[in-house]
């Protein structure tokens, strides 16, 4: 059984970034940095900042 994503999938393999945006209708720029995290992580899923967490500050209240 196919999910939805996987018969997109299918039908966009072989498209271009041009193909892609106007199918979906979503700027060329938005297709080709999914692409590009693709290739480059293996996922779309938003990673986590690099670097320390900012040092947190008790906020002093003015009432």
């Amino acid at each position: 059984m196919q999910t939805a994503s996987t018969n997109i999938g299918e039908r966009l393999c072989n498209k271009s970034i041009r193909d892609i945006s106007w199918l979906l209708n979503i700027p060329r720029s938005t297709v080709s940095g999914i692409i590009t995290k693709w290739k480059q992580l293996g996922t779309t899923a938003t990673q986590p900042p690099s670097g320390r967490p900012r040092h947190m500050t008790e906020r002093v209240s003015a009432c």
